[in-house]
């Protein structure tokens, strides 16, 4: 599978998305490459997603950031292909966690083996990225570890859910921080590292994945409500049929009007069936609490534009600036 950053990336400069789409493809080939077992099964349940694809955010990341550097060095690709390792560890833990029978539009791995073969290539896929991880250096590893435990940290506080007397909207930010924006952080900083940026800049690149994780993941919040079709694989209302409390719903949540406790009764109703999906949907979209989360995304995206626009001018720069805008369309 050939992958491209023109979707994300819109109309940056064309040779540094020339570079970036062929350091891409390096790294899919290395993908393919350490995922192999010396166990059959094993070799083809590590593969499932790696050839299932996906939108490669955290290798992006890894690599636009080593544009502010020496892009060259070898251990940049290997740093793109940990982090995306990372990434699909968790997708298959997650996957049995939440008894997904799908990811990104093919059958997932425990409905097509077993949750035991699921975990287990999770587990394997994160030695792999451990053991890569060790070739990129003391600094690499740590700041590994440390991601996979923030990581586990934020599925945890996710699975608890908020203590008595926290603020559920805050909660949810810092579930957000941990789960997608601390792996995002990590990569445009192991990108930097790699290349040999210098230390004020590697921070400023690490920042803005932080807080381009939590707009990414706000912007999926939006749209598993807003979009009429399939997008990010998912089906529009997945999150709300699952009983998952995304932005906006917790936002309507803490309304006290009339409208927003009916809202409220209808979300925490019987969504599996089509009907009553398609109507929580549409007062869902009709309530004020969709705008106040395109707020919060707003907020987020500012953020990150202006910790952008602190990196070196150029045409990497602009491609930050470019992720940006990506966020808010996907939106529509």
């Amino acid at each position: 599978m050939k992958t491209s950053s023109a979707g994300l990336l819109g109309s940056v400069d064309p040779q540094l998305q020339a570079a970036v789409n062929a350091s891409l493809d390096q790294v899919e080939a290395r993908l393919r490459e350490v995922v192999r077992s010396s166990h059959p099964l094993l070799t083809q349940a590590a593969a499932h997603l790696v050839e299932a694809g996906g939108k490669r955010v955290r290798p992006l990341l890894v690599l636009l950031a080593a544009q502010l550097g020496d892009s060259e060095r070898a251990q940049v690709i290997d740093a793109a292909v940990v982090v995306e390792l990372t990434h699909l560890a968790t997708l298959y833990h997650d996957d049995v966690m939440d008894e997904a029978p799908v990811r990104r539009g093919a059958v997932s791995a425990n409905t097509r083996w077993t949750n035991t073969v699921a975990i287990l290539t999770g587990d394997y896929l994160f030695a792999r990225a451990s053991d890569l991880t060790a070739g990129l250096g003391t600094e690499a590893t740590q700041l590994q570890s440390r991601t996979f435990a923030r990581l586990v940290e934020g599925q945890i506080a996710e699975t608890a859910g908020a203590a008595a007397g926290q603020d559920p909207v805050a909660h949810h930010l810092q579930v957000l921080g941990d789960k997608t924006a601390s792996l995002l952080a990590t990569s445009a900083r192991l990108g930097a590292l790699m290349a040999g940026v210098d230390g004020a800049t590697v921070d400023l690149v690490a920042e803005f994945g932080e807080v381009f994780g939590v707009a990414f993941q706000l912007s999926d919040d939006l749209i598993d409500v807003l979009s009429d079709s399939e997008q990010s694989g998912k089906t529009p209302g997945t999150d709300l049929r699952e009983g998952v409390a995304t932005l906006p719903v917790l936002l309507v949540q803490a309304g006290e009007d009339p409208a927003s406790r009916l809202l409220t009764r209808l979300l925490a109703s019987d969504l599996s069936g089509d009907a009553p999906l398609a109507e929580a949907l549409r007062q869902l979209r009709a309530h004020p609490a969709m705008a106040q989360a395109r707020e919060v995304l707003q907020s987020y995206v500012d953020r990150a534009r202006a910790v952008a626009t602190e990196l070196p001018q150029g045409s990497t720069r602009e491609a930050f600036l470019a992720l940006t805008d990506f966020v808010l369309a996907r939106t529509g």
